[in-house]
Formats: structure tokens, C-alpha cells, sequence
């Protein structure tokens, strides 16, 4: 499949307990005593996901797709991400948006109208949440998450092989999960730091999950950075569409507290 490579220019807005999403657990300052007052952060950052999974449209052969770790950038068109957090003491209301379009290759099963295809897919997820922490006067965190995810999937399929070459056709559905988990990070110093995060719900896709892992260093009291991955999978099957694809890669970000 011919791509146009656009490299990921992802922004986003986070919490000062997230990392790489509204469900992750950046690095907060140290210092976790609660505040009465409200805090803020943000997050610049970038994902570059790649795509596996099986998808299909109505009466139509069923794809399965799979793009390895080193075609990540090859297969990444555009990625976008914009989210939010407000803490209080222990409790938190955060925000999730993010856009990902991504091209993969794909092989059809009986391999009778078509052998094989190109599959375009854009996702919008929009996920909004609240947490509580349930540690109390130390340097690290784990806090108890929820909340309800919007997902709009639009994918195009043009198939190769002796009857279909050629043949583009498109599908599209929106549906809402609920998701629960956890989020924290572990302060290796007064610098350094793991976080991590993990959800899973379901609701119009049969299931759905979201996992991340990264490491972190304060700069200063405002100002840390983090490398890590993240992944989300999702199975939604409705109407004759089908969605169960996994989007994962590396994730770089940089969180401005205030």
C-alpha cells in the first residue's frame, strides 16, 4: 500500500497524574499531600500507533490486518490528542481526546473474491472520567478510575484479487463503553518515576481495554518528562460491522503542572 507519511504531531492535555492519557498516571511532584485548591496540567505529547486486528463490513469478506512493530511510521498517516484533568484532594475529573488515522495491510480468509486489502481506519474515542485516590501521605499514588469513552470508527477497505481488484468501500459506527480501572506511579526518587495505568469495560463493543507503562523524570517542580507505550484494544461487532483491532505504540509526552 503507497502511504503518504505524515509523522505523528500529537498534543494533548493532561493532568499532573497522568501520563499518556486520561487514564494514565504521570508523574505528580513528589510531595502528594492534598490540596484543598484546584491543580491543573498539561501534557504535550506525541503516540505513534500501529494497527492489527480484524475488520468487515456488511456481506462483505472478512480483513485481517496486522502492521509490525518497524512499519509503525510507514503505516501512521496523522494522530491527534487533546486532554484535560482538574484535581481537588483525592478526587479528579479528567478528559480524553484522541484521533488516530492509520493504513494497514490485510488478508482476506477464503481468499475467493479478493486475496487480499488496503485498510484505511480514522477512530475518534472521546473519554470522560473521574478518579479517587485511596493512598493517603506518600510519595506515590494509585487512584480508583471510571468513566464512559464515545467511539466513532470509520474505515475504507479496497480489495485486491481476481473479482474485487480495485473495489473501495466504506463503514462507519459510533458507540459508548463504560470503563473502570486503575492509574498510579511509583516515585524511585525524588526524580525519577514508574507510572502506569489499566481499564477495561464494555458496553456497545463487546469489550474494550486500555494498558500503558512508562518512565519519568522531574525537571523541576512544574515542569517532567516521559517515555513509555500504550495500548487499546477494542471488539465491537454490530450490523454487520466489525471493529476488533488493537492500536499500540510508543508514547513521548512532557507535563507543565500549575
Amino acid at each position: 500500500m503507497k502511504k503518504h507519511i505524515t509523522v505523528c504531531a500529537a498534543l494533548g492535555l493532561l493532568y499532573a497524574t497522568s501520563g499518556f492519557g486520561a487514564e494514565s498516571a504521570a508523574a505528580p511532584p513528589v510531595d502528594t499531600r492534598y490540596s484543598n485548591e484546584w491543580e491543573f496540567s498539561v501534557t504535550p505529547y506525541l503516540w505513534a500507533p500501529a494497527l492489527s486486528g480484524t475488520i468487515a463490513h456488511r456481506r462483505l469478506p472478512v480483513v485481517d490486518i496486522s502492521a509490525s512493530f518497524d512499519k509503525i511510521l510507514d503505516n501512521l498517516d496523522f494522530a491527534a490528542m487533546l486532554m484535560a484533568d482538574a484535581r481537588k484532594g483525592r478526587y479528579s475529573i479528567f478528559g480524553d481526546l484522541i484521533y488516530v488515522k492509520v493504513g494497514a495491510q490485510g488478508d482476506t480468509k477464503r481468499e475467493i473474491l479478493a486475496t487480499s486489502a488496503d485498510v484505511k481506519n480514522e477512530s475518534f474515542a472521546g473519554f470522560l472520567g473521574g478518579g479517587y485516590s485511596v493512598l493517603e501521605n506518600s510519595p506515590h499514588r494509585l487512584e480508583v478510575v471510571g468513566g464512559l469513552r464515545v467511539w466513532s470508527v470509520d474505515t475504507d477497505i479496497t480489495f485486491k484479487g481476481p473479482l474485487g481488484a480495485g473495489r473501495k468501500h466504506s463503514d462507519n459506527a459510533t458507540w459508548v463503553d463504560a470503563l473502570v480501572g486503575v492509574r498510579g506511579n511509583y516515585a524511585f526518587s525524588s526524580k525519577a518515576y514508574l507510572t502506569g495505568w489499566g481499564l477495561i469495560g464494555a458496553g456497545g463493543a463487546d469489550a474494550e481495554w486500555d494498558l500503558g507503562l512508562g518512565v519519568g523524570y522531574h525537571f523541576s517542580k512544574t515542569i517532567s518528562g516521559t517515555i513509555g507505550y500504550r495500548a487499546i484494544g477494542v471488539d465491537y461487532d454490530h450490523n454487520g460491522f466489525k471493529y476488533d483491532a488493537v492500536l499500540q505504540g510508543p508514547m513521548a509526552g512532557l507535563t507543565i503542572r500549575f
